[in-house]
Formats: C-alpha cells, sequence, structure tokens
C-alpha cells in the first residue's frame, strides 16, 4: 500500500478509535431537571377564547368507569371511558428480551402509573361555552356501540352536555397499528355552538430506557408541509426560553399535510390529521407536571341548531417497522411517514442499504447470513474502484526499485523528490491515489449500516444461529463462558470486564483486520509501523460492546477485501508476500 493510502487508512482508523473512546468515557449528560413553574396555555385557535387547559389532562378522583378492550392480532389494551383514553397498549408480537418468556412490550400506559403515556381526544370551547361544555381529559363516556375494538368491529362513545350538544367519538381499528378516531358533535339544542377538535399524545417524564445516543433519535416528531423537525426531550423543555414569551410550547401552523408523534428508538405514539387537513401542531412541557405532550389542533367547527358536523384523524400506535410504514405513507398519504425511522445524513445511503438488506432477509429468512451476503454485493458494486485501486497498488509495487533510487539521489530535497517522483508516476502511467476512493467510499457505507442496525426494529432480537439470538447486540459470548459454550452470560457489555473477555467475533475482526494489512510491506516509519500494528488489536477489544450484526459485517468485508487484493495483485504480477509480511521465512531450495 502506498504512503498516502497508509495515511488515510490510519486516519479514518484513528478517527473512529478517538469516537469510540470519547463515546465510552464521555457519555452524554443527563438531563438537568427544570424547576416548577405556573405555565400559561396557548391561546386557542379561530376565534375561540383563550383559557387554562392546564388540568385538561389531570387525573380523576371520581370512581374508575368501565374499560373497553381492545384486541387484534398484533395488539392488546384496552380503552378507559373516563376521557375515552386509549392509556393501555402493548405490543404482541415484541417482548422485552429475547427470552421467549419475558413480557411483552407495553407502549401505552395510564396516567398514575409508572412511564405514564397516553393518547387523548377532545374539543376546545369557541365562545359563550366553557370546558365543562365540551369532552375532555375526564369526561365520563357512554359506550354505546360494539362491545370491544377489535378489527371489523369498532365501538362508539357517546356524551351530551347540558345546552343539548352530543359528542360521539368512534374508533376503527387496522390489523397493523393504526386507528381512526370520528369526532362528531350534533346540536340538538337551539344555539349555534362552535368548538374546535383536538388529538393529543401525552407523556410524563422521560423513559426509563431513554439511550441519549447521538445515534438514534428518541423524543418529538413533527413533519409540517413536507418539512421533517426531530426535537428531544430537553430541546421541548427549553421551547420556553427560546420561542414565545410566557409559554413553553411551539406552535407549527401546518397547511394540508402534516403529523406529530412521541417516539422512542423503536416504538411511537402518533397523532396525523387526515390528509389535506389544516391544523395547528403543538409541542409542548408542562414543569409542574413534568409532562410531555404533542397536540393536533384542527380548526374550529360551527354548527347550528339542528346540524350536526365530524372529523376524522389517524392514531398510530406502536412498532416502527419499515414495511407498515411505507404501507401507510403509500396507501393513506401520510406524508414522509417512513421518517419516523431515523435515517440520520446518509439517508440516501441508509434507506437503499435497508431495503436491500430487508429483501435478502426475505428471501433467506436469517438476518446473520442477509448481512453477509448484503457485504457481498456491497463489494459486487464496488469491484471496479477496487480493481483499479488494486492494480494502481500492483503497478506501484514494480516501481518499488526506480522509488527507491530516486529518494537516494534526492537526499534531504523534498521539492526533488516529489518532482522526480511525479515525473515517474507520469511515464508509468501511475495514479498512487488511485486506492483513496474504495476507502473514503467504505466510510459512509459502513456508517450507514452501523444506523440500519442500530436503529430499525427489524435487527432487534433478530437471530443469527447457536447463541447469537440479537444481532442488535454485542457478542454474547466470553472467553469467561468459553466462547458460549459453558451456560452462563458474558460480563454485561456496559462493564469494564466486556472490553477485556472478549467474543469470539470481536477476536474474529481483529485477525481478519491484522491479515488484511499484513498484505502490504510493514512501513518503514517508526510512527506508521506502530500504528499498523496496533490498530487491528485496538480495534478488536474497542469493538467488543459494538452491535454484533455491525462486527459480522466488518468481519465479512475484511475477509472480502484480503481476497480481493491477494487476487487482483496476484493477476497483475505483484502476488503479495502475505507469509513473508508475516514474517514467515521461506525454505531455501537445496
Amino acid at each position: 500500500m502506498d504512503e498516502q493510502n497508509r495515511n488515510l487508512l490510519m486516519a479514518f482508523g484513528l478517527s473512529l478509535m478517538v469516537l469510540v473512546v470519547w463515546m465510552y468515557l464521555f457519555p452524554p449528560p443527563e438531563p438537568v431537571p427544570q424547576q416548577a413553574e405556573d405555565v400559561s396555555e396557548l391561546p386557542l385557535a379561530e376565534g375561540a377564547e383563550a383559557q387554562s387547559m392546564a388540568d385538561a389532562d389531570a387525573i380523576s378522583t371520581d370512581a374508575e368507569l368501565p374499560r373497553i378492550s381492545i384486541d387484534t392480532p398484533r395488539l392488546t389494551g384496552s380503552i378507559n371511558l373516563r376521557g375515552g383514553r386509549i392509556d393501555d397498549l402493548a405490543l404482541r408480537d415484541y417482548r422485552e428480551t429475547v427470552d421467549p418468556d419475558s413480557d411483552i412490550v407495553h407502549l401505552l400506559n395510564p396516567e398514575g402509573t409508572h412511564n405514564a403515556f397516553y393518547a387523548l381526544y377532545g374539543w376546545r370551547p369557541g365562545r359563550d361555552m366553557g370546558w365543562d361544555d365540551v369532552p375532555g381529559a375526564n369526561t365520563p363516556w357512554e359506550l354505546v356501540e360494539g362491545t370491544a375494538l377489535s378489527v371489523g368491529s369498532p365501538i362508539t362513545l357517546a356524551w351530551t352536555n347540558e345546552m343539548g350538544l352530543r359528542f360521539t367519538q368512534r374508533y376503527v381499528i387496522d390489523d397493523n397499528f393504526m386507528v381512526t378516531v370520528t369526532q362528531g358533535v350534533e346540536n340538538t339544542g337551539d344555539t349555534t355552538a362552535r368548538m374546535a377538535p383536538y388529538g393529543l399524545i401525552s407523556r410524563h417524564g422521560e423513559p426509563d430506557d431513554l439511550e441519549n445516543f447521538f445515534i438514534s433519535h428518541e423524543g418529538f416528531i413533527k413533519v409540517a408541509d413536507g418539512r421533517l423537525s426531530e426535537d428531544s426531550y430537553r430541546n421541548v423543555r427549553d421551547f420556553r426560553i427560546h420561542e414565545r414569551e410566557n409559554t413553553n410550547a411551539r406552535v407549527t401552523e401546518v397547511g394540508a399535510n402534516g403529523w406529530l408523534a412521541i417516539a422512542d428508538k423503536y416504538w411511537m405514539a402518533a397523532v396525523v390529521p387526515m390528509p389535506g387537513q389544516s391544523f395547528s401542531a403543538v409541542q409542548r412541557y408542562v414543569p409542574s407536571r413534568d409532562v410531555y405532550q404533542a397536540r393536533a389542533d384542527l380548526p374550529t367547527l360551527v354548527v347550528g341548531p339542528g346540524e350536526s358536523d365530524q372529523v376524522e384523524t389517524l392514531l398510530f400506535a406502536g412498532a416502527k417497522e419499515w414495511s407498515v410504514l411505507r404501507a401507510y405513507e403509500r396507501e393513506l398519504g401520510i406524508e414522509r411517514f417512513i421518517d419516523a425511522i431515523d435515517w440520520g445524513w446518509f439517508f440516501f445511503l441508509t434507506k437503499p442499504i435497508f431495503a436491500t438488506l430487508y429483501f435478502i432477509e426475505g428471501v433467506i429468512g436469517n438476518m446473520g447470513w442477509s448481512i453477509i451476503v448484503l457485504t457481498l454485493l456491497i463489494k459486487a458494486v464496488l469491484l471496479p474502484l477496487a480493481w483499479k485501486s488494486y492494480v494502481s497498488m500492483a503497478k506501484m509495487k514494480e516501481l518499488q526499485p526506480e522509488m527507491l533510487a530516486i529518494k537516494e539521489r534526492a537526499g534531504d530535497d523534498r521539492q526533488k523528490l516529489q518532482q522526480e517522483m511525479m515525473k515517474l508516476y507520469k511515464e508509468k502511467k501511475v495514479n498512487p491515489a488511485a486506492g483513496c476512493l474504495p476507502i473514503l467510499l467504505q466510510i459512509p457505507i459502513f456508517f450507514s449500516l452501523y444506523k440500519v442496525i442500530f436503529v430499525t426494529i427489524d435487527l432487534r432480537h433478530a437471530p443469527w444461529f447457536g447463541v447469537f439470538n440479537d444481532l442488535s447486540a454485542p457478542d454474547p459470548t466470553s472467553i469467561m463462558n468459553l466462547f458460549g459454550l459453558l451456560p452462563w452470560a458474558a460480563p454485561a457489555p456496559d462493564s469494564i470486564l466486556s472490553l477485556i473477555f472478549i467474543g469470539i467475533l470481536p477476536i474474529c475482526l481483529g485477525v481478519s483486520m491484522w491479515l488484511q494489512m499484513k498484505l502490504n510491506p510493514t512501513p518503514t516509519e517508526p510512527i506508521q509501523q506502530a500504528v499498523m500494528t496496533w490498530m487491528p488489536w485496538i480495534f478488536m477489544f474497542m469493538l467488543g460492546w459494538f452491535a454484533s450484526g455491525l462486527v459480522l459485517y466488518w468481519i465479512a468485508n475484511n475477509v472480502i477485501t484480503f481476497t480481493q487484493q491477494y487476487t487482483i495483485m496476484a493477476m497483475n504480477g505483484a502476488r503479495p508476500d502475505l507469509l513473508g509480511n508475516i514474517g514467515v521465512k521461506k525454505k531455501k531450495k537445496t
């Protein structure tokens, strides 16, 4: 490998090492709790009176009303008739751990319980009306249609106020994670009524499993007329400081298409007004109660005596599955719904890489082997560049005697050395930088695949073979359990022992990287020699707590790169002296 290629590889390796060490030694700081304070509510939209909603989602002290069960192939839970809240929801297809007997994932939880997280639909009063005249968080709804919410079996709730306004909420659920909520009002009184429907997601406190890792967004997501924005919980807490005086909320007017969500790494709850519907997107934090909310305020409805009106809103509550989100985006017209998955800066690479991996896994049925096949495809796409690079390296090897002669003639004259070298390259038609491009292309591909493995739910608890039952988790083997042969677990990934008693995949990574580097002679400069000597083993230990799927990709990439380089250089008359570079002396023929 020529000097420029070595320098580039070392720069990449050292940069990655610094990044890994920095993340390990200096994790992101914990959010600083804010002091409780009084919060003024945002003014209501379209002529409705500006009134406080500070108690709009306060828990009721009245007796608990009956619950209506939710039972679908993928969801189980219940709806609280107190406020019509969807506040009890679990995902049948996902468990907390790889243990088949572990509890299924609970996404939504009632207020008053740990990690309360729920969806709520209500109305904002217009002129000549108060908050007691419209349904809210504590309205005692009555079930008037259906017995349980399931696929093909909707339910309808009703409530009538003293003004003769009859409000209804109808819930229809599909076979995945989407609920269609129809909010209706019928005016049986003798005066015109004005009110505005809203839908909100409310989360009490930050989730216990919040990772606070820059590679994956957790918190608020908003799409407003094609523009995607993501805010952490910390950012939302600071809205009062950065946005409007005396309020802790950010309001975005959406013209036709948009949605709001509070999302975890793998799960999400989102309020989605129907495509074409204008609304006000409100994201806020209530410091006095440590409550985060994402709310869609729809325009005011004017309903005269004897008239009725209604509005539909979608509620997504479930797993951020690529195929499901894509189907909703295409079939329901939900703009950029697939971007609920955090694709990162290299989204133009991350999306097609995952789509290809998803297709391969659908054919093979095993994510581990699919990663290896994906690596082969990536290397095949880059083969023309790799071929050009290794042919150039072969030519550079042929020029070694002439290059050494030039160095001897030039002595300490660096300018003369560079001039003579450039002249030699031009005469022999050799480009010393030809090997840089494949390495440069590997960097964004590597980080894109890292992103795919880290954030997509399809890699969560995805098995390969044997003890490798979760490719999104670090290698479960260790020297301490004889690489999975003994019936006890390896050291915890966040412990110092995991950096010492590493698993079989990191060891294979170190060996494959070492062999790949030994295809080239050891650098003569002491610093380069030390870096090239120690880098494989440093990577071996530092990457022991990375996702095993990513380490698997890197091993496969090293093996394929080794094969390509050895074969192409041998075909061009410059077979690498692997044994000689390792230090094995050839026996002389007698």
